[in-house]
């Protein structure tokens, strides 16, 4: 008889927010290969929830998020600003267009006002969208606000549980780790991340393209500092983003997205040196010193739409991944759908309006 409903793999907020929405109803068990909980993707994000990121299509699960995360007082005001120069308008004009009927709340700025909300934005950054409701996360505190819940309802967190194999025993999985640890689960969910498709192939499922993309960031100090309350900062190319954390400090990066397999992402000197180049053209500053880098991994689908559901193909195998660079502003709706998947529950009013099926693994064929 198997010892747990669920065996949920990986503990990042993807896993922990997935298991407090289930372990009210069924028996969970948590497994994390790390000595701690979002060692990696979770704990290196950039931290902020911006309605427009992962395009059209992840509005609604954004959307659907932020009466959580408001009420929870895991936002901060922040405020993001998309810019471009003269030539770039175009680009601007057809991001508005895009996005015209997502539900996204944005503002076309009339040319020149960027400067109102970044004053050392050189001139010829002259071209921007506002849009006022971005705010910081607290990452951590949200990660931590499910590990509690999920704890509290019951699951069982185990960490340092490197998955050896995943076998179907009778009607559920036998999971095996490293160290010799075993447990008995009815279904697996497939929370990895960056290593999504190795475990689906370790479980006998097909992998479904789940590429992890490195990105990098350095946090600098800048002369004149930006003021610590200013908007996130995004070029409408995708060439940079920054945004200041006071003190005379900014987070930058350089919004590069390299195939890498999965591992322990580090920051590559290239990366570093390509940020630092295009900021030194976007803002009128002097960089005093690099106080620390780091980089994390952002798993896409091929569509670059997360993946919640069961495997069309293996009984018992449900996917909760793919979350790209979205996953923890869309943690909240995105845990509530799955688990509704999961235990065939009717949906609510946060989930009501998304569709289930532009997310379910079955539209890879």
């Amino acid at each position: 008889m198997a010892e747990y409903d669920l065996a949920i793999i990986g503990a990042g907020i993807a896993g922990a927010s997935l298991a407090a929405e289930i372990a009210p109803h069924a028996r969970v068990l948590l497994l994390e290969g790390e000595d701690a909980p979002g060692y990696h993707t979770t704990g290196r994000s950039a931290a902020f929830w911006e309605e427009c990121y992962g395009g059209p299509e992840l509005v609604p699960l954004s959307r659907a998020s932020e009466a959580f995360l408001r009420e929870g007082g895991f936002l901060s005001p922040r405020g993001a600003l998309y810019i471009g120069r003269a030539e770039d308008a175009g680009k601007l004009d057809a991001f508005a267009a895009r996005f015209a009927d997502s539900g996204a709340r944005f503002d076309r700025l009339a040319t020149g006002a960027a400067r109102d909300y970044v004053p050392t934005l050189l001139s010829d950054w002259c071209e921007a969208i506002w849009q006022p409701h971005c705010a910081d996360i607290d990452v951590a505190a949200l990660h931590q606000h499910y590990l509690k819940a999920a704890k509290k309802a019951g699951a069982q967190l185990e960490v340092r549980a490197q998955v050896q194999s995943l076998e179907q025993s009778g009607e559920g999985w036998l999971i095996r780790c490293a160290d010799g640890r075993e447990w008995r689960a009815a279904a697996i969910a497939n929370a990895a991340g960056a290593w999504a498709d190795t475990l689906a192939e370790m479980a006998g499922a097909r992998a479904l393209g789940i590429q992890p993309l490195q990105r990098t960031m350095l946090q600098l100090s800048v002369e004149p500092p930006l003021p610590r309350d200013g908007p996130l900062t995004l070029d409408i190319s995708g060439r940079f983003y920054f945004k200041p954390e006071g003190g005379g400090s900014l987070w930058l990066s350089p919004h590069d997205e390299t195939p890498v397999p999965p591992v322990d992402a580090a920051p590559e000197e290239l990366a570093v040196a390509q940020a630092i180049d295009r900021f030194g053209g976007v803002v009128d500053g002097e960089i005093r010193r690099v106080e620390r880098t780091w980089a994390g991994l952002r798993s896409f689908a091929p569509d670059r739409k997360p993946v919640y559901g069961w495997d069309p193909r293996l009984p018992g195998f449900f996917w909760f991944a793919g979350q790209g660079g979205f996953g923890i502003q869309t943690a909240p709706a995105a845990a509530r759908l799955a688990s509704q998947l999961f235990l065939e529950r009717p949906r609510d009013a946060m989930t009501q309006a998304l569709d289930e099926q532009s997310f379910s693994p079955a539209r890879f064929g």
